[in-house]
């Protein structure tokens, strides 16, 4: 596909999104309920808050996350997912099953023990697949 393309393809555009480094980590924390900023930057760990920042206000400038700052002193602010963001859990699930059946794939081609399922979610970035709305906190 040529560059000039990709302003046309809605799947093209969706990856240049999810591309993004941190990204699908923060739509994945988020997927379980509101956090607040700090809690946000524990929970996905290794991202540096400046980014965390500049992620946060691009999703939100896409509809995906919604901000709210609360009138507490000192002021406080939460994220959490938009129906928009929510329905990327779906795609955060395919690329678990993907690694599932892939990375632990891998491992066994290469006669070493097999991946226990949480060491695949983890090379893949993922958490383990929930099941039917269950572990999500709600707000």
């Amino acid at each position: 596909m040529a560059h000039d393309d990709a302003a046309f393809c809605p799947a093209s555009r969706a990856i240049n999104l999810l591309q993004e480094k941190w990204v699908l980590h923060i739509v994945r924390t988020l997927l379980d309920g509101p956090r607040g900023f700090n809690d946000l930057s524990r929970a996905i760990g290794g991202c540096n808050t400046t980014t965390l920042a500049q992620r946060l206000d691009g999703l939100e400038s896409l509809g995906v996350v919604k901000k709210t700052v609360h009138s507490v002193m000192p002021p406080k602010t939460s994220y959490e997912l938009t129906p928009r963001g929510v329905e990327l859990d779906a795609v955060i699930q395919a690329i678990d099953r993907w690694a599932r059946r892939h990375l632990a794939a891998e491992a066994a081609s290469e006669n070493r023990q097999p991946v226990p399922r949480a060491a695949v979610s983890a090379r893949a970035g993922m958490l383990p697949a929930r099941s039917a709305g269950m572990n999500r906190r709600r707000a």
